[in-house]
């Protein structure tokens, strides 16, 4: 095929596996035989519609089908995909469709008022619902009805972008990482080498998809093995457990808050997990009282480190070496290498922190039209700054320490306010803690930690200081510490610190 990118996937998993069960979605299945059919109808009606190379075509909608047969068909034409982060509000989603471009919006009936405003304010924008009704421009499955299904291959190389996938913008205005075909290749081939992942592969997939991590971790490897992805719109903590009893799910990814969540319902002690090879968790520091109660069910929590610019994995912990090495990332993905830095430059000694520098295949090129951050991105021999800072042991493995810019220095000494997190984390009556670093007369900063205790009125401040005290080094322990109903998150479901400030300095 002339057509190198993800585009082809489709095409080339029909001729080798075309039986094999591509997609679940509300019970309903989907065979590669199948998806490919759909893919090369939508790809020729948008072709129809003088949609082609270069061109960007966004996606705003829960988990679906559409979601990755929209993916796809851009792919066969070689034009780019943006898919849109849900949880943005409409002034934000504006912002992300008249920065890359974007000429076609395929949308969810469910976020149709949304996609009518924003066509409102992007004149030019043509829309296409997936359940289309009186009000929509036009249908997805309408789409697909009239047009051939004949294969188009295009020239696609694999360098060429796939894919626009913003930031979540927490720090600034959001910024697009230009992922091409081959790193969303390359990065799958690193989680088939690192994770094993077999074409018997059952993937649930209920943490969106507009996320890198659920894309570019359990999805689009899956597929490219001839796996099934099992699609569902949202998390939910009873279907969780019905589907990986009903449908013997093997490989699933989540953030911390998800396997928590599961693990603290009624159903834990009794569910039938033994199906499960792989759980992928990410997203966020992973508490090591969840590793261990996971592991007292035989399951090992693979934790890793990864970000949209690495399309997204960077390090990972194996599934042996997670007992013994909780709190650690892992070592490099297979076709990536990582370096630590110190500030001026030199490498830092084993167990000292220093800047994650990426390199290797599966790293983009640059943001989307941002000429100025892309160069401050990369070192001057091509490195990419992640940003984060890591201690790295004499045996190769990882562990993250914080965020540079959430670093603070009291009294002269370096806080990592993930350090002082994790701790937090491993009181019982604690269900969620973050750390800042507030301004003090006496030391310059000090810590100032926030905490949401698992039921009200069991948590004493005072012991929680002294609980911490007992871990760490004096400097380290927060000044004060305030309770509060919920944490405040951004987009992404990260916790939002700049709200953290705003609210408790």
């Amino acid at each position: 095929m002339r057509n190198q990118g993800l585009g082809s996937w489709p095409v080339r998993r029909a001729r080798s596996t075309p039986d094999n069960v591509a997609t679940i979605h509300r019970g309903r299945t989907r065979t590669y035989r199948e998806l490919c059919a759909r893919v090369q109808a939508l790809a020729n009606g948008l072709h129809e519609r003088g949609l082609g190379k270069g061109d960007r075509i966004a996606y705003l909608g829960p988990n679906h089908p559409a979601f990755l047969e929209t993916l796809f068909a851009a792919g066969t034409l070689g034009a780019v995909f943006v898919p849109l982060n849900t949880r943005l509000a409409e002034a934000e989603l504006e912002l992300t469709l008249r920065d890359s471009g974007t000429e076609v919006l395929v949308h969810d009936q469910r976020h149709a008022d949304t996609a009518h405003a924003l066509r409102e304010c992007l004149p030019h924008l043509r829309l296409i619902a997936v359940t289309a009704d009186e009000t929509s421009h036009e249908g997805f499955e309408a789409l697909i009805g009239v047009s051939p299904a004949d294969i188009r291959d295009e020239s696609v190389g694999s360098d060429e972008t796939a894919l626009v996938l913003y930031t979540s913008g927490t720090t600034g205005r959001p910024k697009g990482a230009r992922m091409s075909h081959g790193n969303a290749v390359w990065n799958a081939l690193n989680v088939v080498v690192d994770v094993d992942l077999t074409s018997t592969e059952v993937t649930l997939l209920n943490a969106p998809l507009f996320h890198s991590a659920t894309l570019g971790m359990t999805c689009l490897p899956t597929l490219l093995k001839g796996g099934t992805v099992v699609l569902e719109e949202e998390f939910d903590v009873g279907t969780t457990f019905d589907l990986i009893e009903q449908r013997r799910i093997t490989l699933t990814f989540g953030v911390p808050t998800m396997f928590e969540a599961l693990s603290r319902s009624p159903r834990w002690p009794g569910a039938d997990l033994s199906s499960l090879r792989f759980l992928l968790c990410g997203g966020a520091p992973v508490p090591e009282e969840l590793i261990r109660r996971y592991d007292e069910r035989g399951l090992s929590l693979m934790q890793g480190y990864g970000m949209t610019e690495a399309s997204p994995g960077v390090l990972l912990l194996s599934a042996a070496d997670s007992p013994a090495r909780i709190g650690y990332a892992g070592k490099p993905a297979f076709f990536s290498d990582v370096r630590l830095e110190r500030p001026d430059g030199t490498v830092p000694d084993p167990g000292e922190p220093g800047e994650v520098l990426v390199s290797g295949p599966n790293v983009v090129d640059g943001y989307w039209q941002r000429p100025e951050e892309t160069g401050n991105a990369f070192t001057e021999d091509g490195w990419f700054r992640s940003g984060d800072v890591a201690t790295v042991d004499e045996d190769g493995f990882h562990r993250i320490v914080d965020r540079i810019k959430d670093m603070f220095i009291s009294g002269g000494e370096n806080v990592y306010p993930a350090e002082v997190e994790a701790v937090l984390h491993e009181h019982p009556a604690v269900a969620e803690a973050t750390v800042i670093g507030v301004p003090d007369n006496t030391w310059g900063e000090v810590g100032k930690a926030v905490v949401v205790a698992r039921s009200e009125g069991e948590l004493d401040l005072a012991e929680l200081a002294d609980f911490v005290g007992e871990r760490l080094g004096r400097y380290k322990v927060p000044k004060s510490i305030d309770l509060a109903d919920e944490l405040p998150r951004g987009a992404t479901g990260k916790v939002d610190k700049s709200a953290i400030r705003r609210q408790h300095t």
